[in-house]
């Protein structure tokens, strides 16, 4: 664990300043949604354009970085990311938000996939599962820390942009300032839609509408907590609450999926967090009231938690039982398959969520969770009536963020096997001699 901290700091430590801004920035822009008065199909539409542009990105940034290199595109990206959020404060209106918000979406993606292809280079086989660790309590740490700086100053005012931009800019000092070599990046190919329903329908078909539902939860979830008229400091502690407790869930529920059917823990999963979603409503109640006229929250907090407890680990969950059906070499292409399902469905989710919370009001928000999260479960039941569950030694529950690419589902342990990398000083030799790393494996190492 040290040599990783030792090896990857620099890139820990900027995205660590990344995700604190991007979790800033996602409640930010909620909150002053509702507070410019956008209408809800407005908010979801805009919001929406996040993940348009993760799509986008994500088909095109691979062939960009191969091109460029890593650390030119990490800084280009960077810089845009911290760019875009200035504009927002200077041209309010729900259209240009939504292509900032496209721009954004493309940037993050880009983001991702130079740190975890970085990580990735710096991974070897006994300590990719370390990497990951850290790395996704990085993630979700920061980005939970990054949602109380909400409370920094009034979304109205252009001081809180400022502020994301800054912490977007500070990212950048640690990568570029890197002794560290960037590694030679190799595009990942997708397993394609119908190879990938055919080996495992309930897992394309759940990742699909998982999307949907992830992204209309975080994007959406501030602009709810506002339309109760929560606090800035409420809406801070129940984002947060989100991104903590959703991470801490990933290993009790990775640990029960690998001993019982993963199936049917992903179908309690799901209608458990729909049953959650039902009591959030119910226990709401007036806590949209003003100062004490409102009822206490402490048992809407409560059924969050749990709420976030059965959803969040769902993503890892679907991957594990996808890859149960396949061979271990086709593990990192199907994840990039799942993550493509994904994505499409993530693009219709705030749009789709907002309508719900403008036909049914403010708790449309759990209507729409609950709708979608029992559309899953109901497959999954079906999908075990007509397959049974098969055992796959080379399959098992490995904690991994939403925002995954497929150079960071490669830092699953049970994928296909990563030569060890070379030290920065043996590269340094080879390159003096003209040696090519691929050809003189073998020798280098005995």
């Amino acid at each position: 664990m040290d040599k990783v901290l030792k090896n990857s700091w620099a890139l820990f430590l900027g995205m660590g300043c990344i995700m604190m801004a991007y979790g800033f920035q996602g409640s930010l822009l909620g909150v002053r949604a509702v507070q410019e008065e956008f209408s809800l199909t407005s908010t979801g539409f805009m919001m929406s354009g996040y993940f348009v542009g993760y799509f986008i990105g994500a088909a095109t940034i691979p062939k960009i970085i191969s091109r460029v290199g890593h650390i030119r595109v990490f800084a280009a990206f960077a810089s845009l990311a911290s760019l875009i959020i200035l504009i927002h404060s200077i041209l309010v209106n729900p259209f240009i938000w939504f292509l900032l918000r496209v721009l954004t979406g493309i940037s993050m993606v880009c983001i991702y996939t130079v740190a975890e292809s970085w990580l990735n280079d710096r991974s070897s086989n006994k300590n990719r599962g370390s990497v990951l660790s850290v790395y996704m309590v990085v993630l979700y740490g920061t980005m939970g820390i990054g949602m109380f700086l909400l409370n920094f100053n009034s979304p109205k005012n252009f001081q809180p942009f400022i502020l994301v931009s800054v912490i977007t800019s500070a990212a950048l000092i640690p990568i570029l300032l890197t002794k560290k070599k960037p590694p030679t990046f190799k595009s990942i190919k997708a397993m394609k839609l119908k190879e990938l329903y055919h080996a495992s329908p309930f897992g394309m078909v759940s990742s699909l509408f998982y999307g949907t539902i992830q992204s209309a939860l975080f994007t959406l979830l501030a602009v709810y907590a506002t339309s109760m008229n929560f606090t800035i400091l409420e809406i801070s502690i129940v984002t947060f609450l989100l991104a903590v407790s959703g991470a801490i869930a990933q290993f009790p529920i990775g640990k029960i999926s690998d001993m019982y059917d993963r199936r049917k823990v992903i179908v309690f999963s799901t209608f458990g967090a729909a049953i959650f979603s039902i009591f959030a409503i119910l226990v709401s109640r007036q806590m949209y009231l003003p100062g004490s006229l409102a009822t206490s929250k402490t048992w809407f907090y409560i059924f969050f938690i749990l709420f976030s407890f059965c959803s969040l680990p769902m993503f890892s969950l679907i991957l594990a039982h996808t890859n149960d059906y396949i061979s271990k070499d086709k593990f990192v292409a199907a994840g990039a398959g799942l993550q493509f399902a994904f994505g499409l469905g993530a693009m219709s989710g705030p749009f789709l969520c907002s309508i719900f919370m403008d036909l049914v009001g403010s708790n449309g928000f759990f209507v729409f969770l609950f709708f979608f999260h029992c559309i899953i479960g109901f497959f999954g039941i079906y999908r075990m009536k007509v397959r049974q569950s098969v055992d796959n030694p080379d399959s098992q529950f490995v904690a991994m963020p939403q925002t995954i690419t497929p150079a960071g589902i490669e830092l699953n342990p049970t994928t296909e096997h990563i030569e060890e990398p070379y030290s920065d000083k043996v590269k340094e030799i080879l390159e003096r001699k003209g040696v090519k790393y691929k050809k003189e494996e073998d020798e280098m190492k005995t």
